[in-house]
């Protein structure tokens, strides 16, 4: 959440010690994204928001972060606006079996 307004032109940095898993637990670090099977999707007051928009950096508080760029075209973020970060990895496995 954010614990206050994030006014128009600026960004709100979020550390990766400042979310929490699925499970309620306290997140240490953010997971690096798979090269060609991952993506992050951001949710701001329950809205998806758009590509662009957001800076992903894996890794342990202090270093791991999200990034959210307030467009200055836009309203402010008000304060205590929930904040949902989804990362999904893919790891694809295959298993062939020829019989003839």
């Amino acid at each position: 959440m954010t614990n206050q307004r994030i006014a128009p032109g600026t960004t709100l940095t979020i550390d990766a010690a400042s979310f929490f898993a699925d499970d309620g637990t306290a997140v240490t670090a953010l997971p690096e994204l798979e090269a060609n099977n991952s993506y992050y999707n951001v949710y701001v007051n329950g809205v998806l928001q758009m590509q662009g928009l957001t800076t992903y950096t894996p890794g342990a508080s202090g270093t791991g972060a999200l990034v959210i760029n307030v467009p200055a075209d836009s309203g402010a973020l008000p304060r205590n606006s929930p904040v949902v970060l989804e990362i999904i990895n893919y790891y694809p496995e295959t298993a062939v079996t020829v019989t003839s």
